[in-house]
Protein backbone atom coordinates (compact mmCIF):
# COMPACT_ATOMS: atom_id res chain seq x y z
CA UNK A 1 0.00 0.00 0.00
CA UNK A 2 2.66 2.01 0.69
CA UNK A 3 4.49 1.99 -2.49
CA UNK A 4 1.00 2.04 -4.48
CA UNK A 5 0.22 5.22 -2.81
CA UNK A 6 3.85 6.73 -3.24
CA UNK A 7 3.78 6.33 -7.01
CA UNK A 8 -0.41 7.78 -6.99
CA UNK A 9 0.20 11.19 -5.22
CA UNK A 10 4.03 10.92 -6.68
CA UNK A 11 5.53 10.32 -10.17
CA UNK A 12 8.28 10.93 -11.53
CA UNK A 13 8.58 12.86 -14.96
CA UNK A 14 12.32 11.97 -15.21
CA UNK A 15 14.62 9.01 -13.64
CA UNK A 16 11.43 7.06 -13.57
CA UNK A 17 13.64 3.62 -13.15
CA UNK A 18 16.16 5.32 -11.06
CA UNK A 19 13.50 6.21 -8.77
CA UNK A 20 12.18 2.82 -8.10
CA UNK A 21 15.69 1.33 -7.68
CA UNK A 22 16.44 3.92 -4.98
CA UNK A 23 12.53 3.39 -3.35
CA UNK A 24 13.08 -0.27 -3.30
CA UNK A 25 16.14 -0.29 -1.61
CA UNK A 26 14.84 2.44 0.66
CA UNK A 27 11.93 0.38 1.56
CA UNK A 28 13.89 -2.70 1.41
CA UNK A 29 15.98 -1.79 4.18
CA UNK A 30 13.08 0.02 6.08
CA UNK A 31 11.04 -3.42 5.95
CA UNK A 32 14.18 -5.55 6.91
CA UNK A 33 15.78 -3.63 9.65
CA UNK A 34 11.98 -3.58 11.51
CA UNK A 35 11.54 -7.05 10.79
CA UNK A 36 14.72 -8.07 12.36
CA UNK A 37 14.28 -5.84 15.52
CA UNK A 38 10.90 -7.71 15.75
CA UNK A 39 12.51 -11.11 15.36
CA UNK A 40 15.11 -10.45 18.09
CA UNK A 41 12.65 -9.67 20.20
CA UNK A 42 10.49 -12.35 20.05
CA UNK A 43 13.20 -15.13 19.83
CA UNK A 44 15.59 -13.24 21.93
CA UNK A 45 16.79 -16.74 23.78
CA UNK A 46 16.98 -18.75 21.00
CA UNK A 47 21.05 -18.56 20.18
CA UNK A 48 20.69 -20.71 16.93
CA UNK A 49 17.27 -19.21 15.61
CA UNK A 50 19.17 -15.94 15.69
CA UNK A 51 22.19 -16.76 14.51
CA UNK A 52 20.02 -18.38 11.45
CA UNK A 53 18.47 -14.92 11.32
CA UNK A 54 22.00 -13.37 10.74
CA UNK A 55 22.78 -15.79 7.84
CA UNK A 56 19.95 -15.18 6.23
CA UNK A 57 19.97 -11.58 6.37
CA UNK A 58 21.24 -10.90 2.22
CA UNK A 59 18.83 -13.58 1.40
CA UNK A 60 15.84 -11.99 2.99
CA UNK A 61 16.89 -8.92 1.68
CA UNK A 62 17.25 -9.82 -1.83
CA UNK A 63 13.61 -11.20 -1.44
CA UNK A 64 12.31 -8.34 -0.10
CA UNK A 65 13.95 -6.17 -2.70
CA UNK A 66 12.31 -8.22 -5.93
CA UNK A 67 9.05 -8.49 -3.84
CA UNK A 68 9.20 -4.74 -3.48
CA UNK A 69 10.23 -3.55 -6.85
CA UNK A 70 8.26 -5.93 -8.95
CA UNK A 71 5.40 -3.90 -6.82
CA UNK A 72 6.57 -0.51 -7.57
CA UNK A 73 7.17 -1.77 -11.33
CA UNK A 74 3.49 -2.84 -11.40
CA UNK A 75 2.30 0.55 -10.20
CA UNK A 76 4.56 2.66 -12.25
CA UNK A 77 3.33 1.29 -15.21
CA UNK A 78 -0.70 1.47 -13.47
CA UNK A 79 -0.18 5.09 -12.88
CA UNK A 80 1.95 6.04 -15.89
CA UNK A 81 -1.21 4.35 -17.82
CA UNK A 82 -3.63 6.38 -16.14
CA UNK A 83 -1.71 9.41 -16.42
CA UNK A 84 -1.26 9.00 -20.14
CA UNK A 85 -5.03 8.15 -20.36
CA UNK A 86 -6.22 11.64 -18.73
CA UNK A 87 -3.01 12.87 -20.68
CA UNK A 88 -4.71 12.02 -24.32
CA UNK A 89 -8.32 12.63 -23.13
CA UNK A 90 -7.29 16.45 -22.05
CA UNK A 91 -5.65 16.38 -25.71
CA UNK A 92 -8.70 15.02 -27.42
CA UNK A 93 -11.08 17.86 -25.66
CA UNK A 94 -8.73 20.83 -26.32
CA UNK A 95 -8.55 19.76 -30.27
CA UNK A 96 -12.28 18.97 -29.74
CA UNK A 97 -12.67 22.77 -28.39
CA UNK A 98 -10.69 24.28 -30.80
CA UNK A 99 -12.17 22.20 -34.01
CA UNK A 100 -15.35 23.79 -32.81
CA UNK A 101 -13.94 27.26 -32.31
CA UNK A 102 -12.98 27.33 -35.70
CA UNK A 103 -15.99 25.95 -37.00
CA UNK A 104 -18.04 28.60 -35.33
CA UNK A 105 -15.45 31.64 -36.61
CA UNK A 106 -15.88 29.79 -40.28
CA UNK A 107 -19.85 30.00 -40.18
CA UNK A 108 -19.74 33.75 -38.00
CA UNK A 109 -17.32 34.80 -41.69
CA UNK A 110 -20.06 33.89 -43.39
CA UNK A 111 -22.52 35.96 -42.35
CA UNK A 112 -20.54 39.26 -43.10
CA UNK A 113 -19.18 38.03 -46.40
CA UNK A 114 -22.96 37.67 -47.64
CA UNK A 115 -24.05 40.71 -46.20
CA UNK A 116 -21.79 43.06 -47.98
CA UNK A 117 -22.35 42.09 -51.12
CA UNK A 118 -26.16 42.58 -50.19
CA UNK A 119 -25.84 45.59 -48.99
CA UNK A 120 -23.82 46.62 -51.82
CA UNK A 121 -26.62 45.80 -53.91
CA UNK A 122 -29.46 47.35 -51.93
CA UNK A 123 -27.31 50.77 -52.37
CA UNK A 124 -27.26 50.83 -55.68
CA UNK A 125 -30.80 49.91 -56.21
CA UNK A 126 -32.01 52.22 -54.00
CA UNK A 127 -31.64 55.69 -56.30
CA UNK A 128 -33.09 53.64 -59.74
CA UNK A 129 -35.43 51.29 -58.02
CA UNK A 130 -36.54 51.52 -54.93
CA UNK A 131 -39.34 49.13 -54.42
CA UNK A 132 -36.82 46.49 -55.93
CA UNK A 133 -34.45 47.85 -52.87
CA UNK A 134 -37.38 47.51 -50.69
CA UNK A 135 -38.54 44.42 -50.93
CA UNK A 136 -34.30 43.15 -51.06
CA UNK A 137 -34.16 44.48 -47.83
CA UNK A 138 -37.17 42.50 -46.48
CA UNK A 139 -35.95 39.24 -48.17
CA UNK A 140 -32.59 40.23 -46.34
CA UNK A 141 -34.37 40.37 -43.35
CA UNK A 142 -35.90 37.15 -43.02
CA UNK A 143 -32.75 35.82 -44.75
CA UNK A 144 -30.97 36.72 -41.68
CA UNK A 145 -33.64 35.63 -39.23
CA UNK A 146 -33.15 32.90 -40.62
CA UNK A 147 -29.67 32.23 -40.08
CA UNK A 148 -30.22 33.43 -36.62
CA UNK A 149 -32.61 30.56 -35.66
CA UNK A 150 -30.00 27.85 -37.63
CA UNK A 151 -26.71 29.23 -36.55
CA UNK A 152 -27.03 26.85 -33.65
CA UNK A 153 -27.53 23.85 -35.98
CA UNK A 154 -24.39 21.38 -36.62
CA UNK A 155 -26.40 19.90 -39.31
CA UNK A 156 -29.42 20.13 -41.06
CA UNK A 157 -31.29 17.95 -43.67
CA UNK A 158 -31.09 18.62 -47.47
CA UNK A 159 -34.74 19.95 -47.30
CA UNK A 160 -34.44 22.50 -44.99
CA UNK A 161 -30.76 23.56 -46.53
CA UNK A 162 -32.62 24.29 -49.82
CA UNK A 163 -35.48 25.78 -48.30
CA UNK A 164 -32.98 28.47 -46.70
CA UNK A 165 -31.38 28.23 -49.87
CA UNK A 166 -34.39 29.60 -51.73
CA UNK A 167 -34.49 32.86 -49.63
CA UNK A 168 -30.68 33.41 -50.48
CA UNK A 169 -31.37 33.02 -54.46
CA UNK A 170 -34.45 35.22 -53.86
CA UNK A 171 -32.39 38.27 -53.00
CA UNK A 172 -29.98 37.11 -55.91
CA UNK A 173 -32.82 37.20 -58.04
CA UNK A 174 -34.27 40.77 -57.13
CA UNK A 175 -30.44 42.13 -57.72
CA UNK A 176 -29.93 40.43 -61.09
CA UNK A 177 -33.04 40.15 -62.39
CA UNK A 178 -33.93 37.72 -65.66
CA UNK A 179 -29.88 37.32 -65.81
CA UNK A 180 -30.16 34.84 -63.14
CA UNK A 181 -32.33 31.58 -63.67
CA UNK A 182 -31.60 28.50 -61.16
CA UNK A 183 -32.49 24.38 -61.28
CA UNK A 184 -32.72 22.26 -58.55
CA UNK A 185 -33.14 18.97 -59.17
CA UNK A 186 -32.71 16.29 -56.56
CA UNK A 187 -34.40 13.04 -55.80
CA UNK A 188 -36.97 12.32 -52.39
CA UNK A 189 -33.86 9.83 -50.83
CA UNK A 190 -31.67 12.85 -51.00
CA UNK A 191 -34.29 15.34 -49.43
CA UNK A 192 -33.64 13.40 -45.83
CA UNK A 193 -30.03 13.06 -45.67
CA UNK A 194 -27.88 15.15 -43.66
CA UNK A 195 -24.88 17.65 -44.29
CA UNK A 196 -23.72 20.87 -42.44
CA UNK A 197 -26.22 23.81 -41.92
CA UNK A 198 -25.13 26.55 -44.34
CA UNK A 199 -22.87 24.92 -45.93
CA UNK A 200 -24.52 25.47 -49.80
CA UNK A 201 -24.97 29.14 -49.84
CA UNK A 202 -21.60 29.99 -50.29
CA UNK A 203 -20.78 27.41 -52.88
CA UNK A 204 -24.00 28.54 -54.73
CA UNK A 205 -22.50 32.65 -54.41
CA UNK A 206 -19.62 31.50 -55.88
CA UNK A 207 -21.19 29.79 -59.17
CA UNK A 208 -23.10 33.40 -58.96
CA UNK A 209 -19.52 35.56 -59.03
CA UNK A 210 -18.57 33.50 -61.34
CA UNK A 211 -21.18 32.47 -63.51
CA UNK A 212 -22.49 36.47 -63.80
CA UNK A 213 -19.95 38.82 -63.14
CA UNK A 214 -18.66 38.74 -66.94
CA UNK A 215 -21.44 38.05 -68.73
CA UNK A 216 -24.33 40.31 -69.57
CA UNK A 217 -26.71 37.02 -70.67
CA UNK A 218 -28.69 35.13 -69.28
CA UNK A 219 -26.89 32.21 -66.89
CA UNK A 220 -28.77 29.53 -65.10
CA UNK A 221 -27.20 28.27 -62.33
CA UNK A 222 -27.93 24.55 -61.40
CA UNK A 223 -28.04 22.29 -58.40
CA UNK A 224 -28.41 18.75 -58.42
CA UNK A 225 -28.48 16.58 -55.40
CA UNK A 226 -28.12 12.64 -55.28
CA UNK A 227 -26.68 9.54 -53.23
CA UNK A 228 -23.69 7.81 -53.99
CA UNK A 229 -22.42 5.34 -51.34
CA UNK A 230 -23.51 6.76 -48.48
CA UNK A 231 -22.93 9.90 -49.31
CA UNK A 232 -24.95 12.83 -49.86
CA UNK A 233 -23.66 14.48 -53.29
CA UNK A 234 -24.42 17.85 -54.02
CA UNK A 235 -23.11 19.63 -57.50
CA UNK A 236 -23.51 23.50 -58.82
CA UNK A 237 -22.91 24.17 -62.12
CA UNK A 238 -22.00 27.22 -63.92
CA UNK A 239 -21.19 28.32 -66.89
CA UNK A 240 -17.74 29.35 -67.49
CA UNK A 241 -15.97 30.57 -70.28
CA UNK A 242 -12.33 30.72 -70.10
CA UNK A 243 -11.32 33.28 -72.72
CA UNK A 244 -13.34 35.65 -70.79
CA UNK A 245 -13.43 35.06 -67.47
CA UNK A 246 -10.64 37.14 -65.73
CA UNK A 247 -9.81 36.56 -62.03
CA UNK A 248 -12.57 38.39 -59.60
CA UNK A 249 -11.53 40.41 -56.73
CA UNK A 250 -12.67 39.61 -53.39
CA UNK A 251 -11.90 37.81 -50.23
CA UNK A 252 -12.02 33.89 -51.79
CA UNK A 253 -13.41 32.67 -48.79
CA UNK A 254 -16.18 30.81 -50.12
CA UNK A 255 -14.87 27.90 -51.47
CA UNK A 256 -11.84 27.72 -49.02
CA UNK A 257 -14.29 28.51 -46.02
CA UNK A 258 -16.17 24.80 -46.93
CA UNK A 259 -12.85 23.09 -47.62
CA UNK A 260 -11.64 23.80 -44.43
CA UNK A 261 -15.07 22.95 -42.33
CA UNK A 262 -15.38 19.43 -44.23
CA UNK A 263 -11.65 18.71 -43.28
CA UNK A 264 -12.64 19.81 -39.62
CA UNK A 265 -15.57 17.82 -39.93
CA UNK A 266 -14.47 14.20 -41.63
CA UNK A 267 -10.52 14.93 -41.39
CA UNK A 268 -10.72 14.48 -45.12
CA UNK A 269 -9.65 16.78 -48.09
CA UNK A 270 -11.12 15.45 -51.13
CA UNK A 271 -14.73 16.43 -50.24
CA UNK A 272 -15.48 18.94 -52.35
CA UNK A 273 -14.21 19.13 -56.05
CA UNK A 274 -13.83 21.55 -58.62
CA UNK A 275 -14.11 20.69 -62.20
CA UNK A 276 -13.99 22.90 -65.53
CA UNK A 277 -16.39 20.50 -68.66
CA UNK A 278 -16.15 22.62 -71.49
CA UNK A 279 -18.25 25.97 -70.79
CA UNK A 280 -19.06 24.58 -67.30
CA UNK A 281 -17.39 24.94 -64.02
CA UNK A 282 -18.63 22.43 -61.54
CA UNK A 283 -18.73 22.23 -57.63
CA UNK A 284 -19.12 18.72 -56.20
CA UNK A 285 -19.41 17.95 -52.16
CA UNK A 286 -19.58 14.97 -50.89
CA UNK A 287 -21.56 14.23 -47.57
CA UNK A 288 -20.42 10.96 -45.45
CA UNK A 289 -24.08 10.21 -44.17
CA UNK A 290 -22.25 6.92 -41.75
CA UNK A 291 -20.08 9.56 -39.58
CA UNK A 292 -22.62 11.85 -38.41
CA UNK A 293 -24.01 11.61 -34.96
Amino acid sequence: MLIFNNMRYYLPKHEKYWYVLIVSIIVSSICLFISNTVLKMVFKDDAQYLLILGDSLSIRFGVSFLMISCMSMISLLWYTQEEQADMEARKTEAERLSKEAELFKLRQQLQPHFLFNSLNSISALTGSQPEKARHMIQQLSDFLRGTLRRDEQQWSSLKEELEYLQLYLDIEKVRFGYRLQTQINCNEASLQLKLPALLLQPVVENAIKFGLYDTVGEVTISIHATTKNDHLEVSVENPFDPETALPLQGTGFGLASIQRRLFLLFGRHDLLQTTKTGHLFITTISIPQLQQI
